[in-house]
């Protein structure tokens, strides 16, 4: 785990835990929790136990996504202070994230990338894609991107 990031999650709990702010408390805990789980799976991998930037932040991406999907079944549902719960850690979340590229800069991202590898065709989408997802970890919307390169490979 990136030890600016680590150590702003760990601040962040200290912070929380002087406030009593129950909330922001049980997600940063989650955080921790899924950031331990990921280097017991990569110690059984053989990788070690350290975590680079780029699995923090899928870690963290995958995070939110859960709670999206959570808060929209719980809209659905009508059981709206579930939702609000699942947005409010969405936001604590996204704290520790880069900010998200808009559309307008995941275009241009996108005609860069595809310029600079020579991408012609969908048969090139894989290379365009590893290489967005390398630059630009956790700051783009993966299914966004991923629609766009795929209009521009056609």
């Amino acid at each position: 785990m990136s030890a600016t990031i680590r150590e702003r999650v760990n601040e962040g709990l200290k912070a929380a835990m002087k406030s009593q702010d129950k909330r922001r408390i049980s997600t940063l805990r989650l955080i921790n929790a899924a950031v331990k789980d990921r280097i017991i799976h990569n110690r059984g991998a053989g990788k070690g136990d350290e975590l680079d930037d780029a699995e923090l932040l899928d870690i963290l991406a995958r995070m939110i996504k859960q709670r999206e999907e959570s808060q929209q079944v719980y809209e659905q549902a009508g059981r709206l202070e579930l939702a609000e719960q699942e947005r409010e850690e969405i936001a604590v979340i996204r704290e520790f994230m880069p900010r998200q590229l808009s559309e307008a800069e995941v275009q241009t991202a996108v005609d860069g990338i595809i310029a600079e590898l020579g991408a012609s065709g969908l048969k090139d989408m894989g290379r365009v894609m590893a290489e967005l997802k390398s630059r630009h970890a956790g700051a783009l919307d993966v299914a966004k991107a991923g629609a766009i390169a795929k209009e521009k490979l056609k």
